[in-house]
């Protein structure tokens, strides 16, 4: 049997991509095997959302020629469809694959072992309109599954490139979105993290339906769901009727991740995003009325250009006065090829780095302060693995629905089940927890009956 090899840069989206092209190599036959070991084919999923991205693509790509260089080398993703003329400047790539036509990857394999030319299978992906559909019926990694809904952004952020690398938005037809969680429940997943480009942007390219509607169908049409989360949603998505569905739902979960790459309004502008602070405090306060004890997570870029420490402390008050639960914090970096590389007052590298410090040090605060509210409380976690700073522990790790990351005692049998746990401990990066019980099925009816 010929063996395929994985790489993955990047984001979510290429992990689940990655995935899905998995599976077409699994229905031709082929056995997957580790990246450092030699195979027949390097599959090498590559990511631009950065310089360094690219950078990092290019030193993977080079590291699978050596490995084997009579191995066929497949260049896909991001990078790839920015870049193909790049990538095929580089001796030993043979064939080139963007951000669609995955299907494809196979025949030009076997087009590749016949002709032995290089092929640059890459189109114009703005051309493209319609949704790529592809399966993934589980996951090498057993307990949370991802399922893509969408494809694409509209919005062209004068920083970002990703337009230009995944097109524009594309919507995945409402029932195959619901015929893909029935199978991943089926297949014993608890937990579903819908997933896209831009994912709360889903059905905006739809007449009558949208994401409200996906999110009642999911709760209503897919049995044994237990846990549904949105993996990112812009303030600017979170309607009047998204809001209801959540307040209504029993399995949309406790934690909402918002990007606010900035809470300066002038920041904002420059970066051409689609919201004031005015209206992110509404829609926060809005959301903190129907769920209580949420968590809200978060994006935010330090140092965009022109950043002034006035407008860099809008964003750390902002931050602090509504108590966000985690950020991940970047500190910005040029990306050629967009609109804020080329912005004049680029910010000097000291003052990022010690800005990205303050807010890291503020993020950290705040998360110890969110967790601390759930001590002594019992929560539900999806035991996911052994507790990876101390394997030989008898400790396994989770989350809980309000994303806190939890350890305690467990066994291997509770992986991917839902279990309650008491909070003995709360913390930053994790919360110590004692082992509760098993949650039946029954549990859900006798909770709905109570």
């Amino acid at each position: 049997m010929p063996a395929v090899a994985f790489h993955t840069l990047g984001c979510k989206v290429n992990h689940y991509e990655t995935e899905a092209i998995w599976q077409l190599f699994k229905e031709e036959g082929y056995d997957r095997t580790d990246f450092e070991k030699t195979a027949d084919v390097y599959v090498i999923n590559t990511c631009t959302v950065t310089n360094t991205g690219d950078k990092k693509s290019r030193q993977v790509i080079r590291r699978a020629i050596r490995k084997n260089p009579d191995a066929v080398i497949c260049v896909t993703g991001c990078y790839a469809q920015t870049s193909p003329a790049e990538i095929m400047a580089i001796p030993g790539v043979d064939i080139v694959v963007g951000t669609q036509d995955r299907r494809k990857m196979l025949d030009y394999i076997e087009q590749y072992k016949e002709e032995r030319q290089p092929i640059n299978g890459v189109r114009n992906i703005m051309k493209n309109r319609v949704y790529e559909e592809l399966d993934v019926p589980y996951f090498t990694d057993r307990t949370r599954a991802s399922l893509k809904i969408q494809e694409g952004c509209n919005n062209f952020c004068t920083f970002c490139i990703i337009p230009w690398a995944r097109g524009l938005m594309r919507s995945r037809d409402p029932q195959e979105v619901i015929r893909q969680a029935q199978q991943l429940v089926d297949a014993g997943y608890k937990e579903i993290v819908l997933t896209g480009i831009h994912t709360g942007g889903y059905g905006e390219d739809m007449k009558d339906y949208n994401l409200a509607m996906l999110l009642r169908d999911l709760e209503s049409q897919v049995k044994g769901l237990k846990r549904l989360r949105i993996s990112s949603i812009e303030a600017s998505q979170i309607t009047d009727e998204v809001i209801e569905v959540i307040d209504q739902s029993n399995v949309i979960v406790r934690h909402l991740h918002i990007p606010i790459q900035s809470g300066s309004d002038t920041v904002l502008k420059r970066m051409r995003r689609k919201y004031t602070m005015e209206f992110f405090a509404e829609r926060l306060e809005r959301l903190k009325e129907v769920l209580p004890g949420l968590a809200i997570t978060s994006d935010v870029i330090v140092g965009f250009p022109g950043e002034t420490e006035e407008e860099f402390m809008e964003t750390y008050n902002f931050v602090k006065e509504h108590r966000f639960s985690e950020l991940h914090v970047f500190p910005y970096s040029k990306r050629s090829g967009t609109p804020a590389a080329r912005m004049e007052d680029q910010v000097d590298e000291e003052v990022k780095n010690e800005r990205v410090h303050r807010l890291i040090a503020l993020s950290e605060q705040l998360s110890k302060e969110y967790a601390s509210a759930f001590e002594n409380e019992v929560l539900e976690v999806i035991p996911e693995d052994k507790f990876k700073e101390n394997p030989e522990s008898g400790l396994y790790e989770g989350f809980t629905d309000n994303y806190l990351k939890v350890v305690f005692p467990a066994t291997e049998e509770m992986v991917g089940k839902l279990v309650k746990v008491k909070i003995t401990k709360s913390g930053y990066p994790y919360s110590e927890a004692k082992f509760v019980r098993v949650l039946k099925d029954f549990d859900q009816q006798e909770k709905t009956a109570i």
